[in-house]
């Protein structure tokens, strides 16, 4: 997507109907995307489950009967740490995704999907940057694609602002972690 302004290629998106707005070329996220190719596992992982512990949050208050990204945040966690297997943490991951089919609008729907994308980073690395396009993709749903362009590039900061926060203090979280996170 070089030369063009990628909110050019979010409005050729919404043009299209496509459900994402973002990819993973999107230009926005190109030094995110650099930043998290520098990372080891655990780095993403306490990278994407912070961010997907505040979406929860927002998810929860709007629809408190809705549990499914919780216990999917919960599984990952529990997965990172050993304390369940993948196939458990994929059934809570998978319920997640399910649940975005049940949101009343695709704002709401974008962030279940966010929350698991960013639940499977304890699989591998390579789902950290569904986080942000589902989010980002949300994000111009509630504000609209005329609105958007200093939120978007104000969460891009905080994403690499907190990228980098776990970058240096991944190290001082010792445990408990699973096997293969520690590889």
């Amino acid at each position: 997507m070089t030369g063009m302004d990628w909110l050019d290629e979010v409005r050729r998106r919404l043009r299209r109907k496509n459900e994402l707005l973002f990819s993973r070329d999107s230009a926005v996220l190109q030094p995110l995307r650099d930043l998290l190719s520098r990372q080891d596992h655990r780095t993403a992982v306490l990278w994407a489950l912070d961010l997907a512990e505040e979406t929860v949050a927002r998810l929860t208050e709007k629809h408190p009967d809705e549990q499914r990204p919780a216990q999917a945040l919960q599984a990952a966690r529990a997965w990172a740490a050993g304390e369940i297997k993948m196939p458990q943490a994929r059934r809570a991951i998978l319920a997640c995704h399910d649940a975005a089919r049940d949101m009343p609008c695709p704002e709401d729907a974008a962030l279940c999907h966010a929350v698991g994308q960013a639940c499977a980073v304890v699989h591998t690395a390579g789902h950290a940057l569904g986080y942000p396009i589902y989010e980002l993709t949300a994000l111009v749903r509630r504000l609209g694609v005329s609105d958007c362009r200093e939120a978007v590039q104000a969460r891009m900061e905080e994403y690499l602002r907190r990228l980098m926060y776990w970058e240096t203090h991944a190290q001082d979280m010792h445990g408990p972690w699973a096997d293969f996170m520690l590889r």
